[in-house]
């Protein structure tokens, strides 16, 4: 006697797995953004510990609470689904130091910043359209 469920093949995945999978990424970007999990529980509105249960897999994530949780983080939706789909991407640890240390400062601040790295990597060339000013 077989089970129907256990003949279809749709995904070699399970959903547990697929669960954790999605959530290791929530934390991933979490954590790249230097966010708490009661930060994040406080703007979509829910307990702290509902975002731990989902970034350990307990918990499924809504539809609108990905959307929500993209838009939080900066990252395609794409990003917390399928690693054969998604393009990884490598962020250093320099960068991630550049993105807290930065990340509170005023939008002029940010402006002097971004001019500042503009022009080492130009080394030493003024940015194309920034000339004169």
């Amino acid at each position: 006697m077989t089970d129907g469920k256990r003949s279809q093949t749709t995904d070699e995945r399970t959903p547990d797995a697929a669960y954790a999978s999605m959530g290791a990424r929530l934390r991933e970007a979490r954590e790249f953004l230097g966010l708490s999990q009661e930060a994040v529980a406080e703007t979509l509105g829910i307990p702290r510990a509902s975002v731990s249960a989902m970034e350990s897999g307990r918990r499924k994530v809504s539809s609108l609470e990905l959307r929500d949780l993209a838009r939080l983080y900066k990252r395609p939706l794409e990003f917390f689904y399928d690693d054969d789909r998604r393009d990884d991407v490598e962020v250093d640890e320099t960068a991630q130091a550049l993105f807290r240390a930065t990340r509170n400062l005023t939008s002029d601040d940010k402006t002097q910043v971004l001019r500042f790295a503009e022009f080492l990597k130009g080394a030493g060339q003024a940015p194309q359209g920034r000339r004169g000013r």
